[in-house]
């Protein structure tokens, strides 16, 4: 006899478990629900329908439930809500959205892919018509609708997370007033202070307002007022705040719920009830690196949650290795990615981190786009497992990343990939790529072989007149340099160390910090034993310090700043 298969939700996890389920057992009854008018539809892509990037939004509609009928004899049933799950009997209520008919929908196993909603707080005038979340295809539809028909000029996004700061770098790029407002001291919370401000910047340059520290008080018809009294004009608000997992069903059908609120479910995504799996937004996994639950809501995950689901339904093995939370994002001209624990994390959940952050180019410098990349690699002290990543550039970011991903899933360490093999192109890298180039630098920190600090340490090194060296070259130096710093440069060094003192910390910098390496070797195999490396130089000072000063009147502590 062939099984019944009822899934809930049409999205990323039900549909691709729905579509598993076909390729593994042709004769299964397999009937979806989705209560939206739209199955299979492409989430990640909603905000760039807002810049006609995705010009016809008919496009983010992946297949519909002809076409899923035709070729996957998938019943897929729209504007068809789940109700109530009735554990007993095996059967769910399910109320028909077009007709207000309720009816009972039986299965042998049924998968919960509900998602998560925004998360809409409560205050004054959150319910104007003039405010918006986005979740699916109608949501951005009638947000885009709305800002073309209204003549909007004034827009408000409200939470600098990945949706938030799509949402508002495409309705930049449509030529309207963004606002960015953001309740944390920075938005992309997978990045550390040090990478971030390098997205603050670019934001502001391409003309978003950028808030962070600051949250949502109040919104009035003209504008939103934030918790500290500042008021920013919007005609329109959109809430990219969070998402709260979607479990009402799964609660009022008694199915366990975990310590962070999503649907507690085991190695294969069963359930409490072992006739129910969950998938996708809605549920709790397991942290590989962490070691303990946690919530992610992203589309790669869901997709090999769903592909697990279906397998463990037919007998079929599968090993959850937990994740690690890889995620990439392009904001206006910059690829940013991350993977794993950032430093901040790390060091929060009491793992003894240590990090580099090096620039370095994406490919050979006489190439054609040959630009600056920001990496920054977290590892482990004193094993030297590599615990995460973070890229930012024109070039490659996601590349760069997908390998550290594919290290830390690996348990790979700052040896493992110093010696990695990868491919080379003077159009594509260089002869040492910037993943392997870190592991050394990381394998020098973690081993003692010369000392560095971060470049958001620099302001207080400054602040304490410390003795900073810039070894940049005299014109380099006189188009910007700290107030405090002293130039002598690398080619000029050997001739004049006896002016660098040997009773105080010495700290060098250079542009990237690859001159200033050179520049404290040499110094230590001098004599020298209290020289330190600034991590990131002047190029990394510059961009951490930047975003700060600009917005707040904060005294700059270079005398330029310089960004190329």
């Amino acid at each position: 006899m062939s099984k019944k298969i009822v899934v809930v939700g049409g999205v990323a996890g039900g549909a691709s478990t729905a579509a598993r389920i076909r390729r593994i057992d042709e004769q299964a009854d397999i009937v979806m629900f989705e209560k939206g008018p739209h199955v299979s539809f492409s989430n990640c892509s909603l905000p760039f329908h807002l810049s006609g990037i995705v010009e016809n939004s008919d496009k983010l509609v992946l297949m519909d439930p002809v076409a899923f009928k035709t070729k996957y004899n998938i019943e897929a049933r729209v504007q068809s809500e789940v109700t109530a799950i009735n554990r007993a009997d095996k059967t769910v209520t399910v109320m028909n959205g077009a007709t207000g008919e309720e009816y009972s929908e039986s299965y042998d196993y049924l998968l919960l892919s509900p998602g998560a909603s925004p998360i809409v707080p409560n205050l004054e005038g959150i319910d104007s018509p003039h405010v918006f979340t986005v979740r699916n295809v109608t949501d951005i539809e009638r947000l885009n609708h709305y800002v073309q028909t209204e003549e909007i000029d004034n827009i408000a996004v409200i939470g600098g997370g990945f949706i938030g700061v799509e949402v508002a770098e495409n309705l930049r790029l449509a030529g309207r007033d963004v606002s960015l407002i953001e309740f944390a001291d920075q938005i992309m919370m997978p990045f550390d202070a040090d990478m971030v401000q390098i997205l603050h910047k670019e934001m502001m340059d391409k003309g978003v307002e950028v808030i962070v520290g600051d949250g949502l008080a109040k919104v009035t018809d003209t504008h939103v007022e934030l918790n500290s009294g500042k008021k920013v004009n919007a005609q329109v608000v959109i809430l990219a705040i969070g998402v709260r997992p979607e479990t009402k069903l799964a609660k009022d059908a008694g199915l366990t719920i975990g310590e962070l609120g999503g649907i507690k479910v085991n190695a294969n995504y069963v359930t409490s009830d072992p006739s129910i799996y969950a998938v996708g937004d809605v549920i709790e996994v397991y942290h590989q690196l962490l070691h303990k639950p946690t919530r992610l809501a992203l589309a790669g995950p869901a997709q090999r949650q769903a592909r697990a689901a279906a397998d463990h339904m037919y007998g079929m093995p599968h090993q959850n290795k937990g994740v690690i939370g890889s995620s990439s994002i392009q904001i206006f001209d910059l690829a940013c990615a991350a993977t794993g624990l950032n430093e901040k994390t790390a060091k929060q959940a009491g793992i003894p981190v240590d990090s580099v952050y090096i620039i370095a180019p994406d490919k050979v410098g006489l190439m054609p786009n040959s630009n600056p990349l920001h990496f920054k690699l977290v590892y482990e002290v004193p094993t030297g497992k590599i615990l995460g990543a973070q890229a930012i550039g024109k070039g490659n970011a996601d590349k760069r990343i997908d390998v550290i991903a594919t290290l830390i899933t690996m348990g790979g360490t700052l040896e493992d990939l110093k010696e990695l093999e990868l491919t080379y192109s003077p159009m594509f890298s260089t002869a040492k790529d910037v993943v392997n180039l870190a592991a050394l630098v990381g394998l020098n920190v973690l081993h003692d072989r010369y000392k560095q600090v971060p470049v958001t340490a620099v302001r207080e090194l400054v602040e304490q007149n410390a003795v900073i060296i810039d070894v940049r070259e005299k014109g380099e130096f006189a188009n910007g340099h700290l107030l405090n710093a002293i130039n002598i440069p690398l080619s000029e060094l050997r001739d004049r160390m006896d002016e660098i003192p040997k009773d105080v910390p010495v700290y060098m910098h250079c542009r990237s910090s690859q001159r200033s390496y050179n520049a404290v070797m040499a110094l230590q195999n001098s004599g020298y034993t209290n020289v330190v490396n600034i991590s990131g130089s002047f190029l990394g000072i510059c961009l951490v310090e930047y975003f700060t000063d600009v917005t707040t009147g904060r005294e700059p502590i270079v005398t330029a700043y310089n960004f190329k």
